[in-house]
């Protein structure tokens, strides 16, 4: 997962932090995020995703592709083997 160039995680707040400890709401201010509904992304590495980890009950996850191409790359192989397994002969 993090071996991917230029993979990222997509982190949104999704709970408050007050009544949280303070190594919570300092985590969550580390990460970027500022208020509930805010996102950003950051790089994937162990170090963020121990980040995340420890407050993983405030936030939601998202892995974001790390190249277009690789994408791209497997978008004709899905559809090939679905006309290919949608023909009867």
């Amino acid at each position: 997962m993090a071996d991917k160039a230029g993979a990222t995680l997509r982190v949104t707040q999704t709970k408050s932090t007050i009544s949280h400890i303070a190594r919570n709401r300092a985590t969550i201010r580390a990460l970027g995020l500022k208020r509930i509904g805010h996102t950003v992304e950051i790089p994937d590495n162990p170090a963020t995703r121990g980040m995340v980890r420890q407050v993983r009950f405030l936030v939601s996850v998202e892995e974001v592709g790390g190249s277009p191409s690789a994408a791209a790359s497997k978008l004709p192989a899905r559809e090939s083997a679905t006309s290919d397994s949608g023909e009867t002969e």
